[in-house]
């Protein structure tokens, strides 16, 4: 249903997508069988080169903006796998992100987006009310009532939150070589204690002084992702000033779409953000002193393959540990379906996706899976359940190499 004809020009807000970036873009199709939408659908609509059609026309004023055309953009997983292969150089994630901020500012009304915008505006930039919600899902767990949580059939089973130590540092194990912060995040301590208890550590045995800045919020990727480029920029300006407050070497992210947010959405910080891996890859590590006997896959996240170019760094670590057999999966580095918000947002375009995976993660018969995002652990996980393989954990890549320390 049309909103307006005489309306058809509506991406000319303050956020709307540049005519020079979507002007990169020369149709030639390198993307198409790269696009996990287009992958599962065989529609032009559902591709790269087909979104960045239409928002150039909706920009150009040459076609009606309606709902259904509105909905390919909302199909978009933001995953910028087509950025990476593209060799035009189309910014892709860029364009998507300012493209919805765009669509949420002409079209209104959503219910299912207005609630997501509101529990991440109420929600996710307070970290109190954060761990509040953390507690009351632990309860809903324990009394079997994990309908009463959002995606109750994703969550995975919730521990204590992580908490940093007393005075918020970790004191190098050895020398000190680096003094680093670290982004705790907002879905990560509550969801995954365990990732960030392992990371610590693997920071600590590379020689670094782990410092934890008290007054840092969400990043504010799952706000760009979901076209609040308000609110992302608001907590961008808070924890730059958080994270230049003192004389850190780096910050240190183990969630890709965090880093990738932050290399890419912030300044200053951003130069000194680096990936887990990444930075761990660079400084170099001790030799372990154990083995871990394990047959294991990796899925690339999107963020962290795509968007940061960051694939060979976690493969030679996970390769490092004694024991590790590292198996590929094929297409690890297609997305899985989470895509922060999307896997609610849009659960069955998400199943789809899922289902392909699935396929390719069993292939290999993996004994455990790893990967290094918040939103890819989920997702796979529910996977797995579903295909009746939960004896396949899946792990966030540096506990299993923390095992190889600890």
């Amino acid at each position: 249903m049309a909103i307006d004809v005489r309306r058809a020009a509506v991406f000319h807000g303050p956020d709307a997508p540049s005519d020079d970036d979507l002007a990169t873009c020369v149709h030639c199709g390198l993307c198409l069988n790269y696009c996990p939408t287009y992958r599962v659908t065989g529609l032009e609509t559902e591709s790269p080169r087909g979104r960045l059609y239409l928002m150039t026309q909706w920009t150009r004023g040459g076609l009606p903006f309606t709902r259904d055309l509105a909905r390919h953009l909302d199909l978009c997983l933001g995953c910028r796998t087509c950025e990476a292969v593209c060799p035009s150089g189309v910014p892709y994630g860029r364009i998507i992100e300012h493209g919805r901020a765009e669509l949420e500012r002409v079209r209104k009304v959503d219910a299912k987006r207005t609630t997501a915008t509101i529990v991440m505006r109420q929600v996710l930039k307070h970290p109190g009310r954060l761990r509040a919600v953390g507690a009351l899902t632990r309860l809903a767990q324990a009394t079997g009532l994990t309908s009463l949580s959002a995606q109750g059939r994703q969550l995975p089973k919730l521990s204590e939150p992580f908490a940093p130590p007393a005075g918020n540092v970790a004191r190098a194990l050895g020398p000190m070589r680096f003094k680093v912060a670290f982004l705790t995040g907002c879905v990560m301590p509550i969801m995954y204690a365990r990732s960030h208890e392992a990371s610590v550590r693997l920071l600590q045995v590379a020689g670094c002084e782990v410092h934890f800045p008290a007054a840092q919020r969400c990043c504010g990727a799952l706000f760009a992702h979901n076209g609040d480029l308000k609110s992302a920029r608001g907590l961008r300006d808070h924890n730059e000033r958080v994270f230049a407050g003192d004389d850190y070497d780096f910050l240190v992210v183990n969630s890709a779409g965090c880093s990738s947010h932050l290399k890419d959405f912030y300044s200053g910080v951003g130069e000194r953000t680096r990936d887990l891996f990444e930075f761990l890859a660079e400084v170099g590590m001790p030799p372990p002193r154990q083995e871990v006997r394990a047959r294991v896959t990796y899925q690339d996240p999107c963020h962290l393959a795509h968007a940061q170019r960051i694939t060979r760094q976690p493969r030679e670590l996970l390769q490092s540990v004694p024991g590790v057999e590292l198996v590929e999966m094929p297409h690890a580095d297609i997305c899985c379906g989470s895509a922060g918000l999307y896997s609610a947002l849009e659960p069955e375009m998400s199943r789809r996706i899922l289902e392909e995976k699935m396929d390719s993660v069993l292939s290999v018969s993996p004994e455990q899976v790893v990967t290094a995002n918040p939103g890819c652990q989920m997702q796979l996980e529910a996977g797995l359940k579903a295909r009746g393989r939960s004896d396949i954990p899946v792990r966030h890549a540096a506990e299993l190499i923390a095992e190889a320390y600890f």
